[in-house]
């Protein structure tokens, strides 16, 4: 059974690095269309936010399944969120503005957008720096309090990918539709948890 779990924990592991191989694919084949640059920087961009949707859409899945080894699967997709997010983040510094220091602090004062994006990044860096076993530890009841700002993220990715395109729409909400689903399905355990915990204590007697 665990020798099944492990080899399904290392294909997952492996096929997350798909797109990444699918882009220097594409890169080595001169596949990127008339603005590589570009192309590459919002490629690694929606990989970073198909990640982060896998990652809250584990905690539903584990509650439909009850399957606790769920929780690894979790830790695995928010790792790669943050690695995406992170090549990303090195994409705009490195290729986009050639570390120009001031051309970027520049873009940052004028496109709100970027706001957003730091936001996230923040967020998502946190918890990918607090995702061990130890920090889960020594954190205590906080891990979890820290772990919720995951929601924020997503919000703070959305409306960075919304806010900076001019004309197609349909992913950014496709994204929106999909958050809102999570967020309500965790509304929902969390309500009848409340209602079911109410139900069984005890009324006092007068």
């Amino acid at each position: 059974m665990f020798a099944r779990i492990d080899k399904l924990w290392l294909t997952t592991l492996l096929a997350c690095l798909i797109p990444l191989l699918w882009l220097f694919f594409d890169i080595a084949f001169d596949q990127l269309g008339s603005n590589p640059i570009q192309a590459l920087h919002i490629r690694l961009g929606d990989w970073a936010l198909r990640f982060l949707w896998l990652t809250l859409a584990i905690t539903p899945i584990q509650t439909v399944t009850r399957w606790r080894g769920m929780a690894v699967y979790r830790q695995l997709f928010g790792l790669y969120t943050f690695f995406y997010a992170s090549l990303h983040l090195l994409a705009y510094l490195l290729l986009d503005h050639v570390l120009q220091w001031r051309l970027i602090g520049i873009d940052i004062i004028e496109s709100s957008y970027i706001w957003f994006g730091i936001v996230a990044y923040i967020i998502i860096l946190l918890l990918a720096l607090t995702s061990s076993k130890w920090s889960k530890k020594l954190l205590g009841k906080n891990w979890k309090k820290l772990h919720r700002y995951i929601y924020y993220a997503a919000g703070a990715a959305i409306l960075h990918y919304f806010w900076q395109l001019k004309g197609n729409l349909v992913e950014p909400l496709f994204y929106l539709i999909i958050i809102g689903l999570l967020l309500g399905f965790r509304v929902l355990v969390w309500l009848t948890n409340r209602q079911l915990s109410k139900m069984m204590i005890p009324k006092s007697r007068e």
